[in-house]
Parts: structure tokens; C-alpha cells; sequence
């Protein structure tokens, strides 16, 4: 789980992404949009779940890079927004005194 945690921290996004993001998600409701979003049936642990969220916004953050014409904006955001989300369900590691 440190490692996803370690992933996402280090994601680097342009600031208007990741703000819009930050926004979405004080408003991000698990129930409704994340099945949504990951176009499932059942909601998944954030340990399953967020490893395709990973995948999904990697492949926009491609797009987004190269293939302008075929890029979602708003789905990036979407993505963005369970992405952060769901991070803040996983178990923080205890800092050593």
C-alpha cells in the first residue's frame, strides 16, 4: 500500500488538473461515482480500485500528452478526483518517534 501511496505522490500533473481534481473530491461520493468512473458494478477495495484508476489516468496523461483531438479533460478530472479519493482510504504507515 506505501507503494501506491508513493506512485500517486509522485504523480506530476499540470496544477489546473490537480486543483479541479482536489475540488472533485470534497465532493466525491464512493458509492455513486465510483462505479461510475471505473464503469463497475461493485465497489472495489481501494487496494484493487486504485491500481486501475493508476492505469486509467496514465493512459489519459498519454493522450493527454500526444493525442490532443482524443483527449477527455473532463474524464482526466474524473479520474483524477476517485484517484485522490480513494488514496485517502488507504492506511497511512506509522511515523517512527
Amino acid at each position: 500500500m506505501s507503494s501506491l501511496l508513493h506512485i500517486i505522490n509522485r504523480l506530476r500533473r499540470p496544477k489546473v488538473l490537480i486543483r479541479a481534481a482536489r475540488i472533485g473530491a470534497t465532493e466525491f461520493r464512493r458509492e455513486r461515482d465510483l462505479k461510475r468512473v471505473l464503469k463497475t458494478q461493485s465497489l472495489p477495495q481501494p487496494e484493487t480500485g486504485l491500481p486501475r484508476l493508476l492505469a486509467m489516468e496514465e493512459e489519459l496523461e498519454t493522450t493527454r500528452r500526444t493525442e490532443i483531438a482524443a483527449y477527455n479533460v473532463t474524464r482526466h478530472v474524473e479520474v483524477l478526483t476517485a484517484l485522490l479519493a480513494e488514496a485517502q482510504l488507504l492506511p497511512r504507515p506509522l511515523k517512527s518517534v
